[in-house]
């Protein structure tokens, strides 16, 4: 929850190729105070079965500039394996995107909701609600 001095942050995922969430995506967030500051990995947790993510540390105070890193490669490596037990076939190996990284600045008493709009040849992201 964001306060006057502190920005919060919230995502979700929702897996465009199935129209369903995107379940047991690991998400990482780091942050940094200014332009030339240092990177500080904050922590993760991984999408639920609603492809939400509801437990994302909080942000230290100072904050400017956030980063989410989607570990999407195993997501659809796992979708891949299930795919193929249900109808074997030759299929390409791997995601394009291994990982998706969405990086953008936040001000103090703000919320930020960044979806992640996830299918195996792309992605999109927006700032929500």
């Amino acid at each position: 929850m964001s306060t006057e001095t502190t920005a919060s942050v919230s995502t979700h995922i929702l897996d465009t190729s199935i129209g369903r969430p995107a379940e047991g995506v690991a998400i990482s967030l780091s942050a940094r105070a200014g332009l030339e500051g240092e990177w500080a990995a904050l922590g993760g947790s991984a999408t639920d079965a609603d492809g939400r993510c509801k437990d994302l540390p909080a942000l230290p105070e100072g904050t400017t500039h956030v980063r989410l890193d989607f570990e999407t490669e195993t997501y659809f490596d796992k979708k891949q394996a299930e795919a193929q037990q249900e109808a074997p076939r030759v299929r390409d190996s791997g995601a394009f995107f291994p990982e998706v990284t969405i990086t953008f600045a936040v001000n103090p008493g703000e919320h930020y909701h960044v979806p992640l709009l996830l299918n195996p040849f792309g992605y999109s992201v927006y700032r929500g609600s």
